[in-house]
């Protein structure tokens, strides 16, 4: 996943703005400018003064500006988003109040090179706050959100500062500006209309306290989340509840109880997502019933951690923000910029998907079925036995035993000799770790990135061990911003929630955890190869339903014949993995893809559904809107629960992919078509690598994203690649 973050940073403005990291939307803690009503007093107590040995103040001094955080303390973090704030609210302003005429050069240059200070603070903050965050980080959290959000206002909504942009933008055929300075123009005038710069001052008013409230709610959900997650770890006491788990997960197990003060007893920690790990290997049923509706029911207990009040006031608010913006609803308003353009059109491509996926998946629910019959187990699948008995089928039918599979992926040994060999197969990319660049975390490894020429081009971070502190999932984002115009050079970041192995063991990776590595530095990818002049068109500032692409893209190498057997080593012996294992794991391609898909779907509906309310709706019961939804999308099968309930759909009340989790499936009809190209054209070889490289990943959001993709492919994306690789049609058969 790519971590969006609604920033200001020069012009990526709007709130449905497309770059990386999360929610945090801005506010205003300084005066309005002129032009603009005056912003209404903070509640909040007065935030510290900034230090003047604040280490955000200054650029930093380390290799390509990545921040110093040996240097960084919890308390510098507040006191430097208020006072970057200040300074980028007076860089704006100078730039609205200029009485030369406008142009591009005084106008848009200047918008692009201001909020240096919030960039550096902001983008250290995301990362800190998402995987290792604290108390303190928490409480700075809630407390700037709003202000963000205000802040961000400000400058959306800054009467002089639009007149300005407006009239560079009705100018703009004329001007002979290149391509991507014209895309600049293009991008910010739509983002300020689409953010409330041509409303009424009295709806203007209306919006910002709506966003203010909305970014509030955003960030207490968000901690909320955490906490429950944390809290919804299952305990035991007996060792014999977890019979089936592997030695090093009973002994990660024991580890995590340790570190919550439960000496002698073992807690198995919750993911993001509904299903979890050890439901595959749990041969206890009461066990696997437990942890499923742990997770199930992590965020409504009715206690401090309950999210289903904060999610259907979040719905509302911005049903609301769509119809002051003239938007039926909010998906109708979030997707105007994206390439599907209507939620209609996204909802009817899904539909295309949905009954093919329900009906493979009911197939594969009878195969568990019939294990369950066979071992006389007496009682009919249910979720938390789908991971357990799916296990046994695929057994049964590849002879593949996932624990056998593990052993021949190490974590470092997938990193280096699969991920890092893959992006020099096809780029030509080197990579040397650097023990000398701080980290936030001392799991974090930090490496070099050498272009093909053997020219420094990037810093790379990764945290992959899950933590209590630590949020669901896996995502990536930058700390530096690539940018000609500022002169900065990529540095990026993958966070991922793998098992941390017991002291001495191995950390070995199950599949998935595989293909999470590669989707993660797919987007590493697109952030260390983007070339463009403006950091709001840098790398992964695109459409959500395009972003997704060159990490889903990636995935397709994990598999490809040379990379896997670089990586696919056992680990005790080096031994490369058998060829007969080898061909049971690509003849288990397509195994459970039906409920992969529809868990993916179900899960993109309800996102759908909820931002297609309108703002005369009532406030949702939670609970009930989402089984509504679900059996009104035909896609509400017992046994294939979605991939993420309502009351922790992180991505969509928290990471800025509300109506926008279609761009997961969106994103793998262009991805598995692009690796069809490839095919087409010799698959791994360096030719297509630097082309992709030159047409696609380093492009950013400096042209139409349909026409990109077009003119790199040569012709619009297919579903039938999708289709035939995720298992939802069978492939015609050769004569």
């Amino acid at each position: 996943m790519l971590r969006l973050r609604t920033l200001v940073i020069a012009t990526s403005i709007a709130l449905a703005a497309c770059s990386q990291q999360s929610n945090e939307q801005a506010q205003q803690s300084a005066p309005a400018p002129a032009s603009t009503a005056p912003a209404k007093a903070s509640t909040a107590a007065p935030a510290p003064e900034v230090s003047a040995v604040n280490p955000f103040l200054e650029q930093s001094t380390l290799p390509f500006q990545a921040p110093p955080f040996d240097k960084i303390k919890d308390g510098d973090y507040q006191p430097a988003f208020e006072e970057g704030m200040k300074q980028h609210l007076v860089e704006i302003q100078k730039i609205a109040d200029n009485p030369d005429a406008p142009t591009f050069e005084n106008t848009f240059v200047p918008m692009e090179k201001s909020g240096r200070l919030m960039t550096r603070v902001m983008q250290a903050f995301n990362a800190v706050s998402s995987a290792n965050t604290d108390d303190t980080l928490q409480k700075v959290m809630e407390e700037e959100a709003p202000k963000l959000a205000e802040h961000q206002d400000a400058i959306v909504m800054n009467d002089k500062l639009f007149a300005r942009i407006e009239t560079i933008y009705n100018q703009r055929d004329s001007l002979k500006l290149d391509p991507e300075s014209k895309r600049l123009v293009d991008v910010t005038y739509k983002n300020f209309v689409r953010g409330g710069a041509k409303l009424s001052e009295a709806d203007k008013t209306k919006l910002k306290d709506l966003n203010k409230e909305e970014s509030s709610l955003s960030t207490q959900f968000t901690n909320k989340l955490l906490a429950a997650t944390k809290a919804g770890a299952v305990v035991v006491d007996d060792k014999a509840k977890l019979d089936g788990m592997s030695d090093g997960d009973i002994a990660a197990a024991a580890e995590a109880a340790k570190a919550r003060k439960l000496d002698g007893k073992w807690a198995v920690t919750l993911q993001n997502t509904t299903q979890q790990p050890a439901l595959e290997s749990l041969n206890d049923r009461a066990t696997r019933e437990q942890l499923f509706k742990n997770s199930w029911d992590r965020a409504e207990h009715g206690d401090a951690n309950d999210t289903r009040d904060l999610i259907a006031r979040i719905a509302q608010i911005r049903a609301e923000q769509a119809k002051l913006l003239g938007y039926p609803n909010y998906a109708a308003w979030k997707l105007e910029d994206q390439m599907a353009k209507t939620p209609e059109a996204a909802i009817g491509f899904m539909d295309k998907l949905a009954p093919a996926a329900t009906a493979r998946a009911e197939k594969e629910a009878k195969d568990i079925q019939d294990v369950i019959d066979q071992q006389k187990g007496g009682f009919k699948v249910e979720a938390w036995d789908w991971e357990h008995y799916s296990e046994q089928v695929r057994k049964a039918k590849y002879d593949l035993d996932e624990s056998q599979v593990k052993q021949y992926f190490e974590l470092d040994n997938v990193l280096q000799n699969g991920v890092f060999y893959a992006a020099n197969q096809l780029y030509g990319l080197t990579f040397k770790e650097r023990k000398d660049i701080p980290v936030w975390q001392p799991d974090v490894r930090v490496f070099e990135v050498f272009d093909k020429d053997g020219t420094s081009m990037a810093l790379f971070y990764c945290d992959y061990f899950k933590r209590d502190n630590k949020n669901g999932g896996a995502w990536m984002s930058n700390l530096v911003d690539q940018s000609k115009l500022l002169d900065t050079k990529p540095v990026v970041f993958n966070v991922a929630n793998f098992t941390k192995p017991a002291p001495g063991q191995p950390a070995l990776l199950s599949s998935d955890d595989v293909i999470t590595m590669f989707h993660e530095f797919g987007h590493a990818l697109h952030g260390m190869f983007a070339n463009s002049q403006y950091p709001s068109l840098s790398g992964t500032a695109t459409a959500r339903d395009f972003v997704e692409f060159p990490s889903q893209f990636n995935e397709h190498w994990a598999s490809d014949p040379k990379i896997f057997a670089n990586y696919a080593k056992n680990y005790k012996t080096g031994e490369p993995m058998p060829q007969e294992l080898v061909d049971k794991l690509k003849k288990s391609k397509t195994f459970n893809k039906g409920y992969d898909m529809t868990e993916l779907v179900g899960a993109a509906l309800l996102d759908m559904s909820w931002h297609s309310l309108s703002a005369d709706a009532p406030k949702q019961d939670p609970d009930k809107f989402e089984m509504d939804a679900l059996t009104k999308a035909k896609i509400n099968l017992s046994y294939v629960p979605p991939r993420y309930r309502s009351s922790y759909f992180q991505h969509i009340w928290g990471n800025g992919y509300a109506a926008g989790y279609y761009a997961y499936l969106w994103t793998e009809m262009l991805a598995d078509d692009a690796f069809q190209g490839f095919e087409d054209k010799g698959g791994l070889t360096r030719e297509n690598g630097d082309r992709f490289r030159a047409m696609i990943l380093s492009q950013g959001n400096t042209q139409d994203l349909a026409t990109l993709y077009k003119n790199w492919r040569g012709k619009d994306p297919s579903i039938e690649p999708m289709l035939l690789n995720r298992g939802l049609k069978e492939a015609p058969q050769k004569k």
